[in-house]
């Protein structure tokens, strides 16, 4: 993915360009007050507890990024409006004008984190159960560009969250013709291994390849299935997401989305 940023909270003019626009526009002051800290620096407050993991209020008022609580309200702000899904739709438009999006087939996994504390879409933890857990579900194409991710909680079945996935999915222009949501196969682990989601899969034209149960290791999936695993190992670079620290689902669900967009932007400078 390139070489590593020594400071990735700070948002390019590239970057911005695809971003800006997207914003929705501020209401008018109701009261005087303090100026309001301008949209490209509240970003690189969020990047900056992305990447960092530091929390909301000891974000460094040097930086002059405002305060961990503007930066708080500006991230749900655009999540509420939806500023994630639309940029995520167009990167990916982007790579498919490109032609670098490969609907062969997607991949789908999931990985648990911790959470450190009980809220909506957190759930007993698989491996802990006296500590509550969620659960990051994502499906990439055959490279590991991310299509779509989602939020569970820890004790959620990995093989009831496929179609939902699936349904994330956005529909991706680009070309001449119509825009492609749908992937030709599907390849998942013996966690998706169930004959029930095999049938809805061949009803929607997607070719189900996923390890049985009971069956030795070695099945050969691993060399298609490991770009996925890689994508999630991308998503957990970014500190903030390897423990759910909010109670709201909203907010990391917001920083999800966000993390998405910049693995999907990287792909997006690498291949286009």
């Amino acid at each position: 993915m390139g070489k590593r940023q020594s400071r990735p909270w700070i948002v390019s003019d590239e970057l911005w360009a695809l971003i800006e626009p997207l914003l929705p526009k501020p209401g008018p002051k109701l009261v005087e007050g303090r100026p309001r800290v301008p949209d490209r620096q509240a970003l690189c407050g969020i990047l900056f507890v992305l990447h960092t993991g530091i929390q909301w209020e000891f974000l460094p008022q040097e930086l002059g990024f405002g305060s961990g609580m503007t930066c708080w309200r500006r991230l749900a702000a655009w999540n509420e409006a939806g500023v994630w899904d639309q940029l995520h739709v167009l990167l990916l438009k982007k790579l498919r004008s490109a032609k670098k999006l490969d609907w062969s087939r997607a991949v789908i996994d999931s990985s648990h984190v911790r959470a450190a504390r009980k809220g909506p879409k957190s759930g007993p933890s698989p491996v802990d159960r006296a500590r509550p857990g969620s659960k990051h579900h994502v499906v990439t194409d055959a490279q590991g560009i991310p299509l779509a991710v989602s939020l569970t909680g820890g004790n959620r079945n990995d093989v009831t969250q496929l179609l939902p996935l699936l349904d994330k999915i956005p529909a991706v222009a680009g070309v001449v013709g119509r825009p492609r949501h749908r992937p030709d196969a599907l390849f998942a682990d013996r966690g998706y291994d169930h004959d029930k989601y095999r049938r809805l899969l061949w009803q929607r034209g997607i070719r189900p390849v996923i390890a049985r149960r009971g069956e030795p290791h070695g099945s050969g999936l691993g060399i298609f299935r490991y770009v996925v695993e890689r994508t999630i190992a991308w998503l957990h670079g970014f500190r903030r997401l390897r423990i759910r620290w909010e109670r709201r689902d909203d907010i990391h669900e917001a920083f999800l989305g966000l993390a998405t967009c910049l693995i999907t932007y990287r792909h997006v400078r690498r291949l286009c």
